[in-house]
């Protein structure tokens, strides 16, 4: 707030009623209400509005209205002394904006709706009908920075703000469910136990549930039902939801990076609370409707199958993303973004996707943001929306193919090994022209099955959900190994949890940049739904209560993390060439068959090949030191072999002058390592296995 705008006499504005109280005339920005101390600027877009009134609710319900005279490019303006009125924190306020009830030409102004601030820092209120809160955003951060993680050391750990400290004995009752559970001590310990680096949480945006849940007695839980960019959901507050969510979820922020983890988030731009055309008028829509959706007359666009799609291909729209992003970036300090549907927000008017308009290039230029994490789900549901691999620099993309191939690998669908090699060794056929970080190679998220019901359900399992199984995938690539569901049978509960380490290996041991679930360590159930969005009970909540094959479980992923934290072989930043790195070398990745020698063509297009050995040269690590040193490294090879019976495979050459492999690892055996084996003899491979051996440790390695 500029001093001239709150200079000189309140004016008095020609056909003002006596008894409506004057704004001074303001700024135009911000964008949003920004308390001074002294009172209020306010000031609001919309293109199409005939009037826009300024709505300040008291404590008893009574609400009283400022009419905004003043106008700059669709931006509505005014400044509320606080002798007339305190717009202080802690104040609930809102819009309502009268124009054109015109659908066909995209208007639906309504009066009578109080409409929320897009520029609210908080949201307070009843769930579905939030109302605005200034919030004081001072904060005291002292000292925190970033922990800026490399992508090629990065781990993510994608989790749900309430679901995962839910249940956790450690965290007082209080606390459960909120940032500052997530905070807790006890928590964080986990996180860093376990060897993340990177925390990205389920949408923290404040969102409001769809009309037909509540009538179910459902909500959503997941949260990709965003309807305030810069409020933290109040829901995940312990302290309160007058402005107290900001600072509590900057507490959390504070006490993570403490710890050396990151903070990403999962956004969700593409679509909004209001739905479709029969859905809740709460901001945008009546703001200016014509302007924020992507339409088809009357219609709403659906390319995101939540009814609605967000236009960021509007000026006015882009800023308020770009804005709310540097936002969550400068004031919250959060470590980068994962978009949701992506390819949404970068469609034109008509709706073709267009990878070099304006937001991709909006974002790849702007200071703020081109230097955090940037995470795409390359797809969505409208044309042309599948775009994995096709992302520009600096973007990272969720690489479904990664998820798909290893899954069929491990449930004998694959056609051979050769889409498991491509996955293993970073995807070069899908992000060839870039690196192998630009892939986010995850085995299960949010959406469908967990670990443990990945190997334990052929088919999903929704009834609670209300749809009558209509809702979630039917592609899971899942097998139960011979059970549907929960068994005591000791011989399909031991295959399991060799299955789910097999995945775990493969994930970790592949380069690229993993993501895990949250619970997958622990083998977390949801009972076989594969679409728990709207269960905010224990179905989707983490059970902290572990059975011996849990802990061992997650004993197996702790030692699995560090043997990737302490080894730049398993991280590699850079593809593979099948060559040396240096002149004599052994070629810093060779693929061998079950026989001990390199694959050759006919290997390769087995289609009913179920074993692959992949050897990784740790002495010609494409990766350097701070100094520009080459990095060396142990030399490592990894044997995966799907099939139902044991096989029996000759151990090949380490590339040295080494003859000794020895054993790191062995999915059918958690305490077997140490072993020595020369190079030449067989080894036998336990049907579903993994196996991991080392040779050539160089001196400080660990």
């Amino acid at each position: 707030m500029t001093a001239s705008a709150r200079s000189g006499p309140r004016p008095t504005a020609p056909g003002r009623s006596r008894d409506e109280p004057a704004l001074w005339p303001g700024s135009p920005s911000p964008l949003g209400v920004t308390w001074d101390g002294e009172g209020a600027n306010v000031a609001v877009w919309s293109e199409h509005a005939d009037t826009l009134e300024l709505c300040v609710l008291a404590e008893d319900g009574i609400e009283r209205a400022f009419r905004l005279r003043e106008q700059v490019y669709g931006v509505w303006h005014g400044y509320l002394p606080k002798d007339v009125l305190a717009l202080s924190p802690g104040t609930r306020y809102g819009f309502r904006a009268s124009g054109p009830h015109a659908p066909e030409a995209g208007h639906r102004f309504d009066r009578g709706t109080l409409l929320l601030d897009p520029y609210a820092r908080a949201l307070d209120g009843p769930p579905d009908a939030p109302v605005s809160v200034v919030a004081d955003t001072a904060y005291d951060w002292q000292g925190d920075t970033s922990p800026r993680v490399p992508w090629s050391d990065t781990v993510v750990y994608e989790l749900h703000t309430r679901g995962f400290t839910r249940l956790h004995p450690d965290v007082p009752a209080e606390l459960r469910g909120t940032y500052a559970g997530l905070a807790h001590p006890a928590v964080v310990e986990h996180l860093v136990g376990l060897g993340v680096t990177t925390v990205e949480l389920l949408p923290v945006h404040h969102f409001v549930s769809e009309p037909f849940l509540r009538e179910r007695g459902l909500v959503n839980y997941w949260g990709y039902n965003s309807i305030g960019f810069f409020a933290p959901h109040g829901a995940y507050s312990s302290s309160g939801t007058q402005g107290q969510q900001v600072r509590e979820f900057k507490d959390m922020v504070r006490a993570l990076h403490a710890a050396g983890l990151e903070v990403v988030l999962d956004v969700v731009y593409n679509h909004t609370a209001e739905a479709g055309g029969d859905g809740p008028t709460l901001s945008f829509r009546g703001l200016d409707n014509a302007a924020y959706y992507h339409r088809h007359g009357a219609a709403y666009a659906d390319y995101t199958g939540c009814g609605n799609s967000v236009d960021a291909s509007h000026p006015q729209v882009l800023q308020l993303i770009l804005d709310s992003l540097r936002y969550w970036v400068e004031e919250m300090h959060v470590d980068g973004f994962r978009f949701d549907l992506a390819p949404t927000l970068s469609r034109r008017r008509g709706g073709d996707v267009d990878l070099e308009g304006a937001f991709l290039t909006a974002v790849r230029q702007d200071p703020v943001l081109r230097d955090v994490k940037l995470v795409a789900e390359p797809w969505d549901v409208g044309w042309g929306g599948y775009r994995v691999g096709e992302y520009p620099p600096p973007w990272a993309e969720w690489n479904d193919r990664f998820r798909n191939g290893v899954r069929d690998f491990w449930t004998q669908r694959s056609w051979g090994v050769r889409e498991l090699a491509y996955r293993l060794s970073g995807s070069s056929d899908v992000y060839g022209t870039r690196r192998p970080l630009a892939s986010i190679n995850f085995v299960t998220a949010h959406d469908g099955f967990t670990l443990r019901d990945l190997v334990s359900y052929n088919g999903k399992h929704n009834d609670a959900n209300g749809e009558n199984g209509r809702d979630g995938t039917d592609d899971n690539r899942s097998w139960n190994c011979g059970v549907e569901g929960e068994t005591d049978d000791p011989q399909v509960r031991a295959l399991r949890g060799r299955q789910q380490r097999n995945l775990l290996a493969t994930l970790l041991l592949s380069a690229g940049v993993p993501m895990m679930t949250a619970g997958d360590e622990m083998g977390r159930t949801q009972g076989g739904n594969n679409n728990a969005y709207c269960q905010d009970n224990p179905v989707s909540w983490v059970d902290w209560a572990l059975d011996d094959d849990q802990a061992a479980l997650l004993g197996f992923t702790k030692r699995l993390l560090k043997l990737r934290r302490d080894h730049v072989a398993l991280r590699q930043e850079h593809f593979f060439e099948g060559r040396p790195a240096e002149p004599g070398g052994p070629k810093d990745v060779a693929w061998f068959a079950p026989g001990g020698s390199e694959m050759h063509e006919a290997e390769w297009f087995d289609p009913h090949a179920r074993t692959l050995g992949m050897r990784l040269s740790g002495r010609t690590v494409r990766r350097r030191g701070p100094r520009g040193e080459r990095l060396q490294d142990a030399t490592y090879l990894l044997l995966l072999h799907a099939g139902d019976e044991p096989r029996r495979v000759q151990l090949p050459q380490t590339g040295s002058a080494s003859t000794t492999w020895t054993l790191v690892l062995d999915t059918a055996d958690d305490a077997a390592h140490g072993d020595e084996h020369e190079v030449g003899t067989s080894l036998v491979l336990q049907g579903h296995s993994v196996v991991v051996l080392c040779a050539d440790p160089p001196p400080s390695a660990s």
